[in-house]
């Protein structure tokens, strides 16, 4: 019966446009238990994907509304589900594996944990990071950018690539260790780059996350760490889509589940990008910080002469143009006609990648 359960919430999950495939050797099972207790997980098969109130989940599941708020409020401290308590209502809703209940349970890794969750990504990676819409965008360091004329006026970078954008919209910010660096290194792979660098950010005026997660910083301490970020190499990745965004990660190739895949099994086109660099061969002086220090994807490579960018693999992060002694890299705006616009918002990406699903 126990087991029934959690495959029930293994089904709830794999229903949610960025899935959780089944595993012939129960992965999926394993990791479901490292996180949700029998009751817990009964729980979490009865919400929706949409926010509701106590009182609505309630009346619709049919069970006692005596100690539910309590229950869920339990469950959305340890990321288990998503809760925002907005102006003194507490809504609630299922958050898929990833980006979400994953991505929460930091305080739970554990040496089993961890090697679970690498074992399963050979399966749920390929699902994750293949279909349209991207999981992820990249921004670009805001100082690379193309600077805007009226001639290039197309080029001009919107909001949604300004991580400067995001954070001013942002109302309330909190900051955490990196899960995956967190895991790489109990995994005896620990990365030298900095560790606290990940950032959730509350996009709601009056709106907090109901959530035990990391520790609240100012606008301008989250700038503090972007900046730290920047100078160690890590690259700026966000939600693909053009509003109300809630984190921002600082990866690298070495740890991030996304950015891992594109070194490890040699594929592209993993993230949404609006740019990418090129190199003035006659201004490069072939010192190789950018392809021994900056590039998170191997996305530049030595050449007869210097280095080249490999447009096909670079996300357009702009690491390589700030560490560049000569001035030789620059930051391009792809052409319109390669330019993927991300939907509006969440409930868009999430009505398009479940259409993308349904039709493969």
């Amino acid at each position: 019966m126990t087991d029934e359960i959690y495959h029930r919430v293994a089904k709830v999950l794999d229903a949610l446009p960025n899935g959780f495939p089944s595993t012939s050797d129960g992965l999926e099972i394993k990791l479901l238990k490292k996180v949700f207790t029998p009751d817990e997980g009964e729980l979490f098969c009865d919400l929706k994907p949409g926010l509701e109130t106590v009182e609505q989940i309630a009346e619709r599941t049919g069970r006692a509304l005596d100690g539910l708020e309590a229950k869920l409020t339990s469950m959305a401290k340890r990321g288990e589900l998503l809760g925002i308590n907005f102006g003194g209502t507490k809504l609630f809703a299922i958050l898929p594996w990833v980006v979400g209940v994953y991505e929460y349970q930091i305080a739970r890794l554990d040496r089993e944990f961890c090697e679970l969750t690498e074992e399963y990504m050979k399966y749920l990676a390929p699902q994750l990071l293949a279909p349209q819409p991207h999981v992820m965008q990249t921004l670009p360091i805001q100082r690379t950018l193309p600077i805007q004329t009226e001639i290039l006026a197309t080029q001009q970078a919107l909001p949604y690539q300004q991580v400067s954008a995001i954070i001013e919209n942002g109302r309330n910010f909190r900051v955490n260790e990196c899960i995956c660096k967190k895991e790489r290194g109990i995994l005896a792979a620990p990365c030298k780059k900095p560790h606290e660098v990940c950032l959730a950010i509350g996009p709601v005026e009056g709106a907090e996350f109901i959530l035990d997660w990391g520790r609240e910083i100012s606008k301008q301490q989250a700038y503090e760490v972007l900046r730290k970020a920047e100078e160690a190499g890590l690259v700026h990745l966000t939600s693909n889509v053009e509003s109300a965004h809630t984190f921002i990660c600082n990866c690298c190739g070495c740890c991030c589940g996304v950015l891992r895949p594109m070194n490890e099994l040699n594929i592209s086109n993993v993230v949404n990008s609006h740019y990418y660099v090129e190199i003035d061969e006659d201004k490069c002086n072939g010192c190789g910080v950018c392809i021994d220090e900056r590039c998170q994807v191997r996305a530049i490579e030595e050449t007869d002469i210097k280095y080249r960018s490999v447009k096909e693999r670079c996300i357009g992060c702009g690491l390589c143009v700030t560490a560049c002694p000569t001035d030789a890299i620059k930051l391009v705006h792809k052409p319109q006609q390669e330019i993927i616009r991300p939907p509006i918002d969440m409930k868009a990406w999430n009505d398009a990648r479940a259409r993308q699903r349904s039709a493969g």
